[in-house]
């Protein structure tokens, strides 16, 4: 399994789901560990989101915390900054 860690605002998010929507912060949680496990698994939609690439130095991708919902989350995140890690940059409703 990958290390990954969260940025100060991915980690209010999480804090900030936990007290306010239950079922999206179970969601988040699922999807937190399949990244943790493989990142490429199929349920998480992961693809390059090149449009951050220049805001971290690193090639971004994103991944689905849910689908084809009105405001659907998705987790922005990229390898590194050591091998084995992922650092989650940025969750937030679809942009």
């Amino acid at each position: 399994p990958l290390k990954v860690d969260l940025s100060r605002s991915a980690a209010d998010v999480v804090q900030q789901l936990a007290f306010r929507d239950k079922a999206k912060s179970r969601k988040l949680r699922k999807t937190l560990a399949l990244l943790e496990q493989d990142p490429r698994h199929p349920g998480l939609n992961s693809h390059r989101y090149s449009d951050y690439d220049s805001l971290y130095n690193q090639k971004v991708w994103e991944s689905y915390v849910e689908n084809r919902t009105p405001g659907a989350y998705r987790v922005f995140w990229h390898y590194g900054p050591d091998p084995g890690e992922i650092t989650i940059v940025a969750i937030t409703s679809h942009p």
